[in-house]
């Protein structure tokens, strides 16, 4: 095998079930396997990108690990993030506007819209890892413990790589009396986690590219991202997807993990305008360009959505890749001024309603 060529999950086969711990959760099997095996996006053993792409990184293992230890980019913050701490009854109020938004760090967002609650990739652990004393950790803490959350409708998983799925978080908010009725929606194959960590059968909806979920007045739809997928060495078994979360009333759209391709503005075709987008712009770099949009192609992707308003995410929280933490963010400024572009970065916790936004600060450039 090459470097940068795809490695597929057939390549490492499963563990026994017995051996694995609960962390690195379940393979699909039984009926979930068979309707895995029938979507048009899995081939030969593993899901596919919509386009070919290479999830391995680039250039030797050597170059990489002494840029990991050796690199001067300032990966993490000197001080403090700034963090707006939220108790329990924070959200009593909703929001005027019937959309607001509150992002918790890297990927985690609370979203509330036109009466209805949905939490996308809740990760809280210290650490993006499936160990919590050693992988990337966490710069700042949670804005709100997940036994004060208010009572959620849905939890979106977007894929399961560890920071984006916390099993954790999982079983807390199980655990909590508020979240009894919550419905766990997310791509083919992740319930099998999700099941194995206790969440209901009943109460989990798998979704192939193109589908939707109805959750009372929502419809949460999964679209394709160009990304992979996996818990350990076995690769791209469970699906990855962006989300389009349309209400009665607002839309918006969350990229989970993704890199560039053309196609995503079918999904502007198709869902926009949007009201709000939520794109990654950080862990991006030369080492991967396939799998994860860089600040500039977020701008872009943006437009090609029929956006409105800009919320960066996935960056700002962990340590995952070769830029300086505060990178993201000017680069996404520097791209989106020239053009008009309404960009929202509010620090973890800040609530935000796109239709009454505030003055751009940039907070980070004062944490060093």
């Amino acid at each position: 095998m090459q470097s940068g060529d795809i490695l597929q999950g057939d390549h490492f086969p499963p563990l026994p079930m017995r051996l694995e711990p609960p962390v690195f959760g379940a393979l699909p099997a039984g009926n979930r396997l068979e309707r895995i095996i029938g979507s048009p996006n899995y081939r030969d053993g593993t899901f596919q990108n919509p386009v070919k792409s290479s999830t391995m990184l680039s250039g030797s293992l050597m170059e990489s690990l002494k840029r990991q230890f050796l690199g001067k980019e300032e990966r993490v913050p000197h001080g403090h993030v700034p963090v707006v701490t939220l108790s329990r009854g924070a959200f009593d109020i909703p929001p005027a506007s019937g959309l607001r938004v509150t992002w918790m760090g890297h990927s985690s967002v609370l979203i509330e819209i036109d009466g209805s609650r949905v939490l996308v990739d809740p990760v809280w652990g210290k650490r993006a890892s499936p160990s919590q004393l050693v992988g990337p950790k966490r710069f700042h803490p949670t804005p709100i413990a997940l036994a004060d959350l208010p009572p959620l409708d849905a939890v979106i998983i977007t894929h399961d790589h560890y920071d984006h799925l916390d099993m954790h978080a999982v079983r807390a908010l199980l655990r909590s009396p508020a979240q009894q009725r919550v419905q766990w929606v997310t791509t083919l194959g992740v319930g099998a986690h999700l099941e194995r960590w206790k969440v209901p059968v009943p109460r989990i909806t798998e979704l192939d590219w193109g589908d939707a979920a109805l959750v009372g007045s929502l419809r949460m739809t999964a679209q394709p991202a160009r990304h992979f997928s996996g818990r350990t060495l076995v690769r791209d078994r469970t699906l990855w997807a962006s989300w389009v979360i349309a209400g009665p009333e607002h839309r918006v759209f969350h990229s989970g993990d993704t890199g560039y391709f053309d196609a995503l503005a079918d999904i502007g075709t198709r869902h926009g305008p949007f009201d709000l987008t939520m794109i990654k712009i950080g862990a991006y770099g030369e080492s991967w360009p396939d799998i994860h949009l860089d600040p500039e192609q977020a701008v872009r992707v943006h437009g090609m959505l029929g956006g409105r308003v800009l919320l960066p995410i996935h960056w700002g929280t962990f340590n995952l890749a070769f830029h300086a933490w505060t990178e993201p963010p000017e680069r996404l400024l520097a791209a989106a001024e020239p053009l008009g572009m309404q960009v929202v970065i509010p620090t973890p916790g800040q609530f935000v309603e796109p239709a009454v936004l505030p003055p751009i600060d940039r907070w980070w450039s004062r944490v060093g």
